[in-house]
Formats: C-alpha cells, structure tokens, sequence
C-alpha cells in the first residue's frame, strides 16, 4: 500500500488559476484556508495519480475520512485540518463533502449531462467556498451564489484541461450528451486540435458557464467582510476573462491560462471596480 504523501503532486496553491488564502484575507483567517487547501490537494493528488488502482485510492481516501471525523489520526492533512476545524468551531461537512468527489472520481470518468457534471460540482467545488465562507462567518444565505461561482471555476477548469485529462488520465468531464448533441465523440479529446464538434460543444459549455456567472455578479457585493469581497471580486473577474478565453481559443492546441502579468491586470481592475460599487 501506498501512502498518500506517496501520491503527492507537488502541486501548490500558487500553480492555481484562481487565488487561494491571498493576502488580500485577514491574517486570522488565512491560516485555517490553507489548512483546508492542504487537504483538499492531498485528496486530488490521490484520485488524480495515474499509477495507483482505484482500491488503493479508495482505501487512502477513506483513512483521510476516518482522519476527519476522529476516528484515525493516518492522514496528517486531515489531522490538520480537523485540528483547525475543532478549534474554530467550524463543521467539516465541507471536507467530507469533498471527499465524496474524490471518491467519484477513482471509479467515474464520464458525465452524461450538464446536470451531472453540476452535482459533481457540488461535491467537488461548491464545498470549497462555503467552507470559506464559514471561516469569515458569513451568513449562509450567500451559498447560492457562492455555488454558482464555484461550480463555474470548476467547469472553467474543466474544460481548459479537457484534452491533458483525457490523454493522462482517461477521465471526460465535458458531459457525453452536449458532445454527441454536436456530432462530436469523446476520441475528439485525445487530438492535437479541437474538432469542428469538441468547439461548437466547448463555445456552449461555456455559454452555460457564463449563466452560472452572471448568478454569482452579486455575490462579492454580499459579503460583510470587504477584504473576502475584494477576493470574490476578483476571482469572478477572472473567471469571466478565462470563460471567453476558452469559448474563443483551442484548450488542445493553444494556452487559455492567464500570465501572470494578465491576471495582475484583471485582478488590479476588478479591485478597483469592487471598491467604487462598495462606496
């Protein structure tokens, strides 16, 4: 068997498209963020490995299970986090909610539709943010556009990496039916370019996406704590930018992801335009 720290990526949250725990947050509650983070990679890093079985990932997801809710101290992200969680007063219904789509993802590696790649979402994004959410004591009245934002990030995410998901891991989030609606197959994904299909299917994921987003516009407005708005605000900027980006360029063949000089930009507007709106 072997262990999760075995698996790990080497992944940090700064290779993330979107800020995780910035600076912007309050010192008090970045700590407990990255906490969450941690964890989160761990988990990821163990559905995603190419090399291990779907039962050895099973057995190590649920040790950070049984980790999380106390019943075992094998995992030391989840001890962590538990630690943090207890200490905060926060529920971990988040990290096990969490757990649930990695779990999906050791034995899943198709969606049929636009509603089944969205419960994926809430499992494997949506938790994210109302943990988040939870750290600044929010009122949970904001989940729904946090939901909406989050599951947003993720299908953005999604279809960046549609193409190196396929080749590397064999998994397809684009949902078979959207793709099929288009005259499209699922060996689309494994090309050097996308095909006539795979694009007209991603121009419309993206369309989907943009509804999601247009849900969430409010959202940073919503939340009493400015410096987690200003954050919101900014993540949901470049959210919008990357969703024209791959509605209008090849995730096979060219780069969607922003430079850093880009995100600097979008981030530097966003804030601004979040501070004028809040006045």
């Amino acid at each position: 068997m072997t262990g999760a720290a075995e698996l790990a990526s080497g992944k940090g949250h700064k290779d993330e498209n979107f800020p995780v725990a910035s600076v912007l947050l309050k010192k008090e509650h970045r700590a407990p963020i990255m906490a969450f983070y941690r964890f989160a990679r761990a988990a990821d890093d163990v559905a995603d490995n190419p090399g291990a079985s779907a039962d050895e990932k099973l057995t190590l997801l649920a040790a950070m299970r049984e980790t999380v809710t106390g019943t075992s101290d094998a995992d030391a992200p989840s001890a962590a986090l538990r630690d943090v969680m207890a200490a905060r007063g926060l529920d971990p219904v988040h990290a096990l909610d969490l757990l649930t789509a990695f779990e999906r993802d050791c034995t899943i590696d198709r969606y049929q539709t636009w509603d089944d790649l969205i419960d994926y979402c809430r499992y494997s994004a949506m938790p994210v943010g109302r943990y988040v959410l939870d750290v600044h004591g929010e009122d949970r009245s904001l989940w729904p556009a946090n939901d909406a934002l989050c599951a947003a990030l993720q299908i953005i995410n999604h279809l960046q990496d549609c193409g190196k998901d396929y080749r590397t891991i064999g998994r397809v989030y684009v949902p078979l039916a959207a793709l099929s609606e288009r005259g499209g197959d699922v060996t689309d994904l494994g090309r050097d370019a996308s095909t006539p299909a795979l694009h007209d299917t991603i121009v419309d994921l993206g369309d989907r996406t943009l509804d999601l987003l247009a849900r969430s516009a409010r959202f940073a407005r919503g939340i009493r704590d400015r410096r987690l708005g200003m954050e919101v605000a900014i993540i949901q900027r470049l959210a919008e930018d990357l969703t024209r980006r791959v509605k209008t360029r090849d995730p096979l063949a060219e780069r969607v992801h922003h430079t850093k000089s880009e995100a600097a930009r979008l981030a530097a507007g966003a804030a601004i335009g979040y501070w004028i709106k809040r006045a």
